[in-house]
């Protein structure tokens, strides 16, 4: 006889123990079945732990997300989400900086994680992360490694929509685009500012002004003549975000920036025709990109021609001229080569 829909099998982990196999009521109170599990292993204070997926994301199992377990799910039992959120934040601002380093590793796994997020947030987890940028103490060891943990926990928390993007600095902003204008920057925290930057300019449109003075088209540009296509797509991203945001008069000077700066060409030549297949996200931020420059044209397009405009009539009649002659012409016909 099969067991009731609301009986789930799973496998939990501990550290240094052996698996508990349980059959999880999902009718029973996620606390009672933390406690069961913490008395398997002997452990006290089981309102300090919960329960999060093994595998993948490693995400924590609350009340509103326990119906998603399936049978044969392997669980691990972990610190509860405020005591990780709060260890943490003691971590990542540790004297020692491999303990740093190891915390802002976890940060940023554990950051995907809404429940975690929200956790670290109430403690001002951003306003701790965003200092951290500003100070741009290069002379830590592990700098650049810590950075781009650091960028990736912070996108991951904003990306949450828990808080406003205004609420970041124009310090911030100018430490972020810094790393973006800098001709030799890893390529890790390359990628997590540009991310950050097109989140930004997406998000807020007060945001967008200041990073437009900060951010110009040919250093974007530059980005495409890497070999690197992730950078790539997170540069024209960001350049599809800035237009996207910016007013009707300023596209234009976009656009005519784009073409000084030859951006159709080295597209053509570094990403399309580089040697290796375009990617799902790539392609569509061409599209995106040849949409909005299209879009700049469609008024000009559907201008009706001034009857009363010499020169206008003079382009018309020329065109129907090469038109209508090149229909003409024998040696234009099928069949007609020599």
């Amino acid at each position: 006889m099969p067991p009731p829909s609301d009986i789930v099998k799973v496998a939990i982990e501990w550290p240094g123990a052996n698996a508990q196999l349980l059959e999880i009521d999902q009718k029973r109170p996620l606390a009672s079945i933390i406690k069961e599990v913490c008395d398997g292993w002997s452990l006290p204070n089981p309102e300090y732990y919960t329960l999060r997926y093994a595998d993948g994301p490693q995400l924590y199992i609350t009340e509103q997300t326990r119906s998603d377990i399936k049978n044969g799910t392997i669980l691990q039992l972990a610190i509860s989400p405020s005591r990780a959120a709060r260890q943490l934040m003691e971590r990542t601002q540790s004297s020692n900086m491999e303990t740093r380093l190891d915390a802002m590793k976890e940060l940023a796994k554990l950051s995907a994680d809404v429940t975690f997020a929200t956790e670290f947030i109430n403690m001002d987890g951003i306003i701790v992360l965003t200092r951290l940028v500003e100070s741009g103490t290069k002379l830590l060891s592990h700098y650049s490694e810590m950075l781009a943990f650091t960028l990736t926990a912070f996108l991951e928390l904003m990306d949450h929509g828990i808080v406003s993007w205004d609420m970041v600095s124009i310090t911030f902003i100018k430490q972020i685009a810094g790393y973006v204008s800098q001709p030799m920057v890893d390529v890790s925290i390359l990628q997590r500012s540009l991310a950050i930057l097109e989140s930004m300019v997406l998000n807020s449109q007060s945001l967008y002004q200041k990073i437009a003075e900060e951010i110009t088209v040919g250093q974007l540009i530059s980005h495409l003549q890497v070999s690197n296509q992730e950078i790539q797509t997170y540069a024209i991203a960001l350049i599809n975000a800035l237009f996207l945001k910016a007013p009707e008069d300023k596209r234009q000077d976009m656009a005519n920036a784009f073409a000084q700066k030859h951006l159709r060409s080295i597209i053509l030549n570094h990403v399309i025709r580089g040697n290796r297949p375009i990617k799902t996200e790539m392609a569509h931020q061409l599209y995106v990109l040849q949409v909005l420059t299209f879009n700049l044209l469609e008024e000009r397009m559907m201008t009706k021609m001034d009857p009363n405009d010499q020169a206008q009539r003079d382009i018309i009649f020329e065109l129907r001229r090469i038109a209508f002659d090149a229909e003409s012409d024998p040696s234009n016909a099928p069949g007609s080569g020599t």
